[in-house]
């Protein structure tokens, strides 16, 4: 169970990753164009009219994200790369939204239908409708036919299927629908009821999952419109209300751009001097990119199992930043992860309340979590990355010892090697920092060279299945590892 939830939870990183140009281009269409979106009376001008197209080109991915989600799941859950489990994804999604809607419904029951069916167009009913896609395509995909039936064979048999079981899952969400829709509500009404302290409990609860992934489930219900909520996209359709909307994504943004820093700060100062060199570049790649681009697993994975317990109050001190960031006069929004590039972006919508505040609070932020990262780690003399007790220190330079074809394939290498090699490889794929691996035997797997390679860490989220933790140039690193695989068949 936990190795298919890691799966969705990477299947998921397919869709998000279309948020980034949807948050540059409103963003660029309100730093064009301010009156855009907010019913400013202004003439044709050609700055209007720029900006007014970036702000429906970015809408157009933001409106729709529950189709790519649709597509996006069906794709990460196959078993292979092909586009039928696309397409068998984008069938399901018809059928569900075709069956569940308010109309539809009225006619089956003779009576208005429920409120909680205007909102089955949402990012959960386009999981469900993805992961039946890729179910159906694992299951059917070599499937044969008689003769007589043979052109319908193999794949071209998956979208039939597909519908079928859709047909099944939309008559058992027509009972359980509401419950759900409600039941979250329920939920999302009851964070909202205790305000900044939701947020906080929720940024806490966040920082939490992500050593098993499961993060995005959760920021599916505040970010999205699972529960009514939908933070973020209210937040770049400027459809959301001033001084709230935001209230679950502005508190990341002090942790991202200056407590992650500064944390990776206090972990560089408490090496063991002879080490500092060699964490360096972990560390500062690390802080850098937390800092830009609010990505955070490669200092987090760096010391979250060498000091689980640091790693707890570190979530903690998220929780706690989170909840006082809300309860100031500070709303800002992000489309990808809280890094200054959104900060920069969603500093120009409508919804975004004294965005700039965000340095100086971040400023103090930075301070806080340096010296309780500090004190933490030598007080309880943690293992933070350059204090372990072993002689051997693995290259932590990280992303920067990967750089460049050459060393990609290098690292790869290493990689291949410390893992038993191809012939303890089952399956190879990659989310936004980590390569995913099904093994033959984990039972052989060298961990010490694996981060002596320039790896942040492994994960081994059940028996079969192993990540290693290796940062936002993860793809080169994986393509590299699939070429060995590929040259050694």
């Amino acid at each position: 169970m936990m190795q298919y939830l890691q799966r969705l939870g990477k299947s998921l990183m397919l869709p998000v990753a279309c948020l980034p140009v949807a948050g540059i281009l409103m963003g660029l269409g309100y730093l064009f164009a301010p009156t855009t979106m907010q019913g400013g009376q202004a003439d044709q001008s050609f700055m209007l009219v720029l900006g007014t197209f970036c702000v429906q080109a970015g809408g157009a991915i933001i409106n729709n994200m529950s189709v790519l989600f649709a597509i996006g799941v069906a794709v990460g859950m196959a078993k292979e790369r092909d586009g039928t489990p696309a397409l068998a994804g984008i069938v399901a999604w018809f059928v569900i939204q075709t069956l569940l809607s308010p109309g539809f419904v009225s006619v089956l029951t003779g009576a208005e239908a429920d409120a909680s069916f205007s909102k089955v167009n949402n990012q959960f009913i386009g999981i469900i409708s993805g992961i039946i896609g890729a179910t159906c395509y694992n299951r059917f995909s070599a499937t044969k036919l008689p003769d007589f039936l043979a052109f319908f064979s193999g794949k071209r048999s998956v979208a039939i299927i597909t519908a079928l079981v859709a047909i099944v899952v939309s008559a058992v969400l027509f009972f359980l629908w509401p419950l759900v829709y409600n039941g979250l509500i329920l939920v999302g009404e009851s964070v909202l009821s205790i305000g900044a302290v939701g947020a906080g409990i929720y940024a806490f609860l966040n920082r939490l999952l992500i050593p098993i992934g499961m993060h995005h489930a959760l920021n599916a219900v505040f970010w999205f419109d699972v529960a009514g909520i939908s933070d973020l996209t209210k937040f770049w359709s400027s459809t959301g209300e001033f001084g709230v909307t935001g209230m679950y994504m502005t508190g990341f943004f002090p942790v991202m751009m200056f407590g992650v820093p500064a944390a990776a700060f206090a972990m560089y100062r408490s090496a063991k001097p002879g080490r500092r060199k060699a964490v360096l570049g972990l560390l500062a790649s690390a802080a850098f990119c937390s800092f830009f681009t609010g990505v955070t697993e490669p200092l987090e994975f760096a010391f979250m199992f060498l000091a689980p317990g640091l790693y707890v109050l570190y979530a903690l001190m998220t929780g706690i930043t989170a909840m006082i960031t809300v309860m100031l006069p500070i709303r800002a929004g992000f489309s990808f992860s809280a890094g200054f590039l959104d900060l920069f972006f969603s500093s120009q919508m409508p919804l975004a309340q004294n965005p700039w505040f965000i340095i100086p609070v971040g400023l103090v932020v930075f301070v806080v979590f340096y010296f309780v990262f500090r004190f933490a780690i030598v007080h309880f003399d943690l293992k933070t990355p350059g204090r372990e007790d072993d002689d051997t220190l693995r290259d932590a330079s990280g992303e920067a010892a990967a750089a460049g074809s050459e060393r990609y394939a290098e690292y790869a290498a290493k990689v291949l090697a410390a893992l038993g090699g191809k012939e303890n490889i089952l399956a190879v794929d990659n989310c936004i920092t980590r390569i995913r691996l099904d093994v033959l035997d984990a039972s052989i797997i060298d961990e010490a060279a694996i981060k002596a390679a320039g790896a942040a860490g492994v994960l081994r989220p059940s028996a079969k299945s192993v990540q290693v933790i290796v940062g936002t140039q993860v793809q080169f690193v994986t393509d590299e590892l699939k070429k060995l695989l590929d040259q050694q068949s």
